[in-house]
């Protein structure tokens, strides 16, 4: 080892200058892409012998332009972009008929470059606002479904629950949530923590060390929230500063929807009800109340306005069943409800949570009521696992529980708990009720089964199919 002291000092890199290349170009690498685990699935609609058109619904800034843009460089010759609402002169194309043939032609000439079939994507952005290209996907399936067409918008699922021509049928459909917790390991460098998460093989407590880093990294996204601008800022800086105002542009710009885009009878009302969410959340009832929104609201006024929040995916409803029996759907109550944002971190800024309280051991877990960790759960299940959400009620009103998951057809009921005391009347009473094959808890707390009980952590929820799987075949269940 001797020549190394023969080399001058001089022309000698310091090691932590090329650390810090290394790092600027990982960031440079994140800021080209945001691994998404929708990509899988428009893979396979590309190669499905039952493609269609597709429709991808979502709310705004959730990366779907994104999304569509990168599967499009990545997998196809040429990308043909076409967004209805920065372009709004592209309705003219579609305002004469809807004959695949001719628009394509139309659109090529307007592109000047010949859109090929089954080698390009077509992509139609904020379809939604010209309702003649969304019409004309009935056609492209029936008449040239050699074109790819994928169609994205923000206010996607709102048309759809007004559009009544729309052919039921002729279209695929896909739904983009913000990042999930996983998403944020994959962004944050931690896909390590991930493959491990996914790829138990036994039901034992992770190591400490690795137990202690996943709720740190759990912590931050509570606080960062999965919309992907926070998470791409956090990841190319490494502050958390600006991620509240990221968080104020993006419910700024959901409020300037407010204003243009439902009914002006419900514009009121619908600030009303988002603006009453982190209270709502903040009782330990957490069932939706309209009191609370405003003193003399009554369901039937504001009805309308809590679906257009739900159509846009603003929130996210969760509905009492009071029997667990299949199918789940069916035995919904849909006038008992919970409600909860589509995100986390945007929770947190409408919230008024401040970046101080990261710092303040586990207190983010346990504010509002646990309002994070019920927030968290919902937005993993339903965005993660594409379950429907649902809790469970007693008759008598005297038991509740937090959630109920359908996993290989048998409904196991989930406790959510935001300390690390999970003791529970209402899991007793729920299986006294009911013999569930096994009870469920996500908390503070390592991975532990012990008996008909598993405890889940919290930053593994994505995991529960498959910690279920393994505890039902270690018992025999």
């Amino acid at each position: 080892m001797a020549f190394i002291h023969e080399i001058p000092m001089k022309n000698v890199i310091p090691f932590t200058f090329f650390l810090r290349i290394i790092d600027i170009y990982s960031k440079r690498i994140y800021d080209k892409i945001m691994k998404r685990d929708i990509y899988q699935k428009l893979l396979e609609w590309k190669a499905s012998d039952r493609r269609k058109p597709l429709l991808l619904k979502g709310a705004r800034q959730t990366g779907k332009t994104y999304i569509l843009k990168e599967f499009a460089k990545n997998e196809y010759e040429n990308a043909f972009y076409f967004n209805f609402e920065e372009e709004s002169h592209l309705k003219d194309f579609f305002s004469r008929d809807l004959k695949p043939q001719r628009i394509i032609q139309v659109l090529s000439t307007y592109s000047k470059k010949e859109i090929q079939p089954g080698r390009d994507l077509i992509i139609f952005d904020e379809i939604q606002a010209c309702n003649d290209a969304l019409n004309s996907l009935k056609y492209f399936r029936e008449q040239a479904n050699e074109y790819h067409i994928a169609a994205a918008g923000s206010l996607l699922g709102v048309k759809l629950s007004t559009v009544k021509s729309f052919p039921v049928g002729q279209v695929n459909f896909l739904e983009l949530y913000p990042l999930s917790f996983f998403e944020f390991l994959d962004a944050a460098g931690e896909n390590r923590y991930r493959k491990l998460l996914e790829g138990l093989e036994e039901l034992e407590p992770l190591p400490q060390p690795f137990h202690e880093d996943l709720l740190e990294l759990l912590k931050k996204y509570y606080y960062i929230g999965g919309m992907p601008e926070a998470v791409k800022y956090y990841i190319k800086t490494g502050s958390l500063n600006e991620v509240a105002a990221i968080h104020k542009e993006i419910i700024d710009a959901y409020v300037l929807d407010f204003g243009k885009h439902p009914p002006p009878a419900d514009v009121p009302k619908i600030s009303l009800i988002w603006e009453s969410i982190p209270g709502q959340l903040a009782r330990e009832n957490k069932k939706f109340i309209f009191s609370a929104v405003k003193e003399s609201a009554r369901a039937r006024d504001y009805e309308s306005a809590l679906m257009w929040l739900a159509d846009s995916g603003l929130i996210l409803r969760s509905f009492s069943v009071s029997t667990a029996k299949f199918p789940l759907k069916g035995y919904m109550n849909r006038s008992i409800f919970k409600v909860y944002l589509l995100d986390v971190g945007l929770l947190g800024r409408l919230a008024g949570v401040p970046l101080e309280i990261l710092v303040r051991g586990d207190r983010l877990f346990n504010e509002y009521q646990g309002a994070f960790v019920e927030n968290f759960v919902a937005q993993q299940l339903s965005g993660s696992l594409m379950m429907d959400l649902c809790y469970w009620r007693s008759e008598g009103k005297m038991a509740e529980l937090d959630f109920l998951c359908n996993v290989d057809n048998k409904i196991y009921p989930l406790e959510v708990k935001a300390g690390i005391n999970p003791k529970s009347k209402s899991l007793t009473s729920y299986h006294q009720q009911f013999q569930p094959p096994l009870l469920v808890r996500s908390t503070l707390l390592n991975l532990k089964c012990d008996g008909k009980i598993c405890n889940i952590p919290l930053y593994g929820i994505s995991s529960l199919p498959r910690i279920i799987r393994l505890a039902s075949n270690s018992t025999g269940t």
